[in-house]
């Protein structure tokens, strides 16, 4: 794991990409040594998988981690999400906005989120289409409990090289597009996983979520 790390953060070099080690598979003792590796952002596709981890972690991993949601949120599983994760990068679509919002309200909390979008028609996978999105934003940043802090995409599973492209650029020109129109600072861009985060970084990606590129040997 700390020559796979070793690895990434030279690609990396210098930019300012925050590595989001995907814990789906990963037993406590290697979430463990990704934090002493200095790994400290995690992120989970089950609420239920990273309630029952972290009371296992170490005191002191536990304290300086934070933990992201990556995995499809279903709205019956809000209550559990919300509070629980510095950031759901899964919001995927106007109900579930109103839905997060409502329970953080309820909660008495403001939770940080990504919009998930399908740039590219994908019937797999859930996401705004690019103009829902941008029907439904005036709305969205009308609610005082979240806070969108960007935008997540997922590229189709037998996407090639061009769509993968096609996907992460087209992300990036949607941000950069709401932050023109509405005013906003949208910041975050979550995108690229194991098989295509060089190709993410490449197109602006600001966050990548790497499971098998860390954890395997």
């Amino acid at each position: 794991m700390a020559q796979n790390l070793a690895i990434l953060r030279d690609a990396l070099s210098d930019s300012a990409v925050k590595l989001i080690a995907v814990t789906k598979h990963a037993t406590i003792d290697q979430i463990a040594e990704a934090h002493q590796c200095g790994v400290s952002d995690f992120g989970e596709n089950r609420i239920q998988d990273a309630l029952k981890k972290r009371p296992l972690l170490p005191p002191h991993v536990a304290l300086d981690s934070t933990w992201h949601f990556i995995g499809h949120l279903q709205s019956n599983k809000v209550k559990q999400a919300v509070g629980n994760f510095s950031l759901i990068h899964s919001v995927d679509s106007f109900r579930l906005v109103e839905e997060v919002a409502k329970t953080a309200e309820q909660k008495g909390t403001i939770q940080s989120i990504l919009l998930q979008v399908k740039i590219v028609r994908d019937d797999a996978k859930t996401g705004f289409t690019i103009e829902e999105l941008k029907a439904a934003m005036p709305a969205i940043l009308k609610m005082p409990s979240i806070k969108v802090e960007g935008l997540m995409t997922i590229t189709p599973y037998d996407a090639d090289g061009e769509t993968t492209m096609t996907s992460f650029n087209g992300l990036r020109i949607l941000r950069d597009e709401i932050n023109k129109t509405f005013g906003t600072n949208l910041k975050e861009l979550s995108m690229g996983m194991s098989d295509d985060w060089q190709k993410a970084v490449s197109c602006g990606s600001t966050m990548i979520r790497l499971g098998r590129a860390i954890f395997d040997s």
